[in-house]
């Protein structure tokens, strides 16, 4: 049994300030993207995670997916079972990619052994895992709120365009950026995101802002250089996704988007190009 794990871009990142729980309060919109990592599970004797494509850092034991079979392992009688996850999305790159791999194995886990467990509970579950982790469990756009696990359904559409990202293969540490951002005392009010959602994206430019830019870019000017490029090839909007670093455009023109592609495919970086 298998389910193919997408991720998602930021539209907009507003840092309101710290919790007394030590997260952040921040309003974004989170919108789903089609490029896909792929998780199966077969019967097995003993638990384990075959890992292919791109490499994941650190302990595979502490990978998403078996956090979430040991989190439901807590609530259910489970059996072993063999996990095989073929890596396409980059890591480290604010695209939601494991935590879309650990929202799948919840739900695969939950037809696999027939758990009947709700979406809503679900989604309780993936919140225990990451903040933006229950998101993938109804994967449809989201404005965000809280640490990014409040969520309320938005009818932002993106589906005129055509969805370019760029990887540079550059690791941003979240929390870092989080330090530098407490550092700088940068911080946007609550509800200054939403009234420029409702606004037509070819002003997106001038008014949708990712707060974290202003501390990432200086650090890397390697992305602020991918975000002016997109723009450069006719991208109606263009930003880094979470705290980065993946940089993404959007083309209302798909030739434009083409272009670019080309344009960049010299460099090695990962690349991914959608109509959404």
């Amino acid at each position: 049994m298998l389910r193919f794990s997408g991720c998602k871009i930021n539209l907009g990142l507003s840092v309101i300030g710290k919790r007394s729980d030590g997260f952040h309060d921040i309003e974004t919109v989170f919108y789903p993207v089609p490029w896909y990592d792929v998780v199966e599970i077969i019967p097995s004797n003993k638990n384990v995670l075959r890992s292919y494509g791109i490499t994941i850092p650190g302990n595979p034991d502490a990978n998403f997916c078996l956090k979430a079979y040991h989190l439901l392992a807590k609530d259910f009688s489970l059996k072993p079972l063999e996990w095989t996850l073929l890596k396409n999305i980059p890591t480290g790159a604010g695209l939601g990619g494991g935590s879309a791999n650990a929202a799948n194995a919840l739900m695969l886990l939950n037809e696999y052994f027939e758990l009947s467990l709700s979406n809503d509970k679900l989604m309780d579950y993936a919140s225990q895992i990451g903040s933006d982790c229950a998101f993938f469990i109804d994967n449809k756009p989201q404005f965000a709120a809280g640490r990014g696990n409040l969520f309320q359904s938005t009818s932002l559409s993106l589906k005129d365009y055509h969805l370019v990202i760029v990887f540079p293969n550059i690791h941003v540490n979240t929390a870092w950026a989080y330090s530098k951002l407490i550092e700088k005392n940068h911080y946007s009010r609550a509800g200054e995101l939403a009234p420029v959602l409702k606004k037509n994206a070819s002003v997106w430019k001038d008014e949708l802002i990712n707060d974290f830019e202003s501390v990432v870019f200086p650090q890397y000017p390697v992305l602020l250089s991918l975000k002016q490029r997109l723009y450069q090839f006719g991208a109606t909007y263009a930003a880094m996704s979470g705290s980065g670093s993946a940089i993404f455009g959007l083309f209302g023109n798909q030739l434009q988007a083409k272009e670019f592609i080309k344009h960049i495919a010299s460099e090695n970086y990962s690349t991914y190009w959608s109509k959404l």
